[in-house]
């Protein structure tokens, strides 16, 4: 293998013993005596915390009215499965029971018609729009107490 190593040309041997006589673009190994100037201290940043405010506001609106929605589709999923007569000893079904039970607040047996069915559908749905509802007034409460125009 070494046999095949390749031989540098007498040319590029020649090239490499005499010095170049063009200005080197390397840069200089040596120490340079000027010093470079300190960059100046930026200014402080000013904080517009009117605009922190309302985004903060905004955000925890958004983030009330994601809740209110969720409640109320745990509360429709759970009317869903009354009326479609869902299994009871399936994960999910008992799952949403579960929640749903929780979050019906008052307004479980606030209507007491015949049938199961009815029942479910009146009371868990007044339920939902009432999840609905709050969420929007809170939300909108939060915005304006944060200032946010929307």
């Amino acid at each position: 293998m070494a046999e095949h190593a390749q031989q540098p040309d007498d040319e590029d041997e020649a090239t490499r013993a005499v010095p170049s006589t063009q200005p080197s673009t390397q840069p200089s190994t040596q120490p340079s005596t000027q010093r470079r100037p300190e960059p100046e201290p930026a200014p402080p940043r000013k904080v517009d915390w009117r605009a922190v405010r309302e985004r903060a506001a905004g955000l925890t609106a958004g983030v009330v009215r994601w809740v209110g929605l969720l409640f109320a589709l745990v509360l429709v999923l759970h009317v869903v499965f009354v009326i479609g007569e869902g299994n009871p000893d399936n994960g999910i079904v008992s799952f949403v029971n579960d929640v749903s039970d929780t979050l019906v607040v008052g307004f479980k047996d606030m209507f007491t018609p015949e049938g199961a069915q009815l029942r479910a559908l009146v009371n868990y749905g007044i339920a939902a729009v009432f999840w609905l509802v709050v969420s929007a007034i809170l939300a909108r409460i939060i915005r304006r107490v944060g200032g946010s125009s929307l």
